[in-house]
């Protein structure tokens, strides 16, 4: 019987460091699921900085981002270009 008994101990053990793993292992991906809701609000938030400091010195002669600003308004242009185009084809 003891032998038996061993083995039940050692199965529930086995058992419940798994039952521990799992809810560690969920525990996880919870946090990372919230950490991942955060990255994505200080992303939405950077990126809306970037945009009003480009609408605000978009055309200043000399602010840090120049080269920068140039390729956000030469890109602008582009995409209207090329929406005009897709127009043009349309026959809007």
């Amino acid at each position: 019987m003891d032998f038996f008994e061993k083995v039940g101990a050692t199965i529930v053990t086995a058992g419940k460091d798994v039952t521990d793993k799992a809810k560690d292992l969920a525990e996880i991906a919870n946090l990372r699921s919230q950490i991942n809701a955060c990255e994505e609000v200080i992303k939405k938030n950077y990126m809306e900085i970037g945009r009003l400091y480009y609408e605000q010195f978009k055309e200043a002669e000399y602010n840090d981002f120049v080269e920068q600003c140039s390729a956000i308004t030469n890109a602008k242009s582009g995409v209207e270009a090329l929406e005009e185009k897709i127009r043009d084809i349309k026959g809007v």
